[in-house]
């Protein structure tokens, strides 16, 4: 957590023990983007790793809610909100989704975004 806010983040409440200490936080916090990138590892091995998925279109919104600290152990829940056919291409279905990070139940992130998936053929009537 700390050697990726190094790299990526690297602001005083990710990266310095000692002054996060005597802040706010009480400790180090973990990047924003560290946690997010903690759902697209999980959404890739439990989900797009079994899918017919294609690309993405990108993030519609991102939310950090709460601090998250080392140790922590988080919960992901991915909801689909809707699904429609893409106006990318006929073989192509543009899934929303939503993505809750949460520590007991109390989220901690929020993430909206879409995805393609390869569609099925369509069966005759």
């Amino acid at each position: 957590m700390i050697d990726f806010a190094r790299r990526y983040d690297p602001q005083w409440y990710h990266v310095d023990p000692e002054r996060a200490a005597a802040s706010s936080w009480g400790d180090v916090i973990a990047s924003g983007f560290f946690t997010a990138s903690l759902c697209m590892k999980l959404y890739a091995e439990n989900l797009l790793d079994h899918a017919a998925a294609d690309t993405s279109p990108g993030m519609d919104e991102l939310r950090w809610l709460a601090a998250v600290y080392g140790g922590d152990t988080l919960s992901l829940e991915l909801t689909v909100e809707d699904a429609r056919p893409s106006s990318r291409s006929p073989e192509l279905g543009t899934v929303s989704l939503r993505w809750v990070l949460s520590r007991d139940d109390v989220p901690v992130l929020r993430m909206r975004g879409r995805g393609w998936f390869r569609r099925r053929e369509q069966l005759p009537d």
